[in-house]
């Protein structure tokens, strides 16, 4: 990173250095179909099902990183999604939920670079945080909005308790202070720089996973 680049906010740095792979994302054939309703709540129940593999990936290690001083600052019980999940996926599975669930390949290469960084490397962990739970309290809102209506799930109900934070009473002020954490990371510019390129990774992880979804459930011509 240049003089330049030590001037502007690390949020922003890293922010604008994943745009091109966010909008990508965002943007994936399965994630356009599901939004446009053109997908059942099957092609929904299932990306819920992979959603579960990576927060426990990311959830299981908080414990371990809380006392961290790189990683530990992001780490909130607010924001854990790992209960929610599991109340969704027994609404959409029943109660033996647990039966027969198995992540695609691609999550599965995602849950396990999640796992590896929070084994060892503190830094790698936050980019992965950052991707998932910044997102979710973003355009996570609009994935919910649009599986109440397709779905008829009960608003901010059952099957939709993902994407609902109930001990974050603004998420508008509660990303300021996320972004003022980042801003404030315990990194030099390298592992800055480290930072933003996992972060990118976190994107392609996510876009591996949409693709698997799409060949799963393809539109009929």
């Amino acid at each position: 990173m240049d003089a330049t680049a030590n001037a502007t906010p690390f949020s922003t740095l890293i922010r604008s250095a994943s745009h091109a792979r966010h909008t990508e994302a965002e943007t994936s054939t399965f994630m356009s179909d599901l939004l446009g309703g053109r997908l059942g709540v099957d092609a929904y129940t299932r990306y819920t099902e992979q959603l579960w593999f990576v927060y426990r990936a990311l959830e299981g290690a908080s414990e371990t990183l809380r006392r961290n001083p790189v990683a530990g600052p992001f780490i909130r019980r607010e924001l854990e999604r790992t209960p929610e999940l599991e109340r969704d996926l027994a609404h959409l599975r029943g109660a033996h939920w647990r039966t027969g669930l198995e992540p695609l390949p691609a999550t599965a290469a995602y849950a396990a670079r999640v796992e590896e960084c929070a084994r060892g490397w503190p830094g790698g962990f936050v980019a992965h945080h950052y991707t998932r739970y910044l997102g979710d309290l973003s355009g996570g809102q609009i994935i919910r909005d649009k599986a109440e209506k397709t779905w008829g799930f009960t608003r901010k109900g059952d099957g939709v308790r993902f994407y609902v934070f109930e001990g974050i009473a603004n998420p508008a002020a509660f990303k300021r202070s996320y972004r003022e954490l980042l801003d404030g990371v315990a990194a030099d510019d390298l592992e800055k720089q480290r930072i933003i390129d996992e972060c990118k990774r976190a994107f392609d992880f996510n876009g591996a996973v949409f693709r698997e979804l799409g060949e799963q459930f393809p539109l009929s011509a």
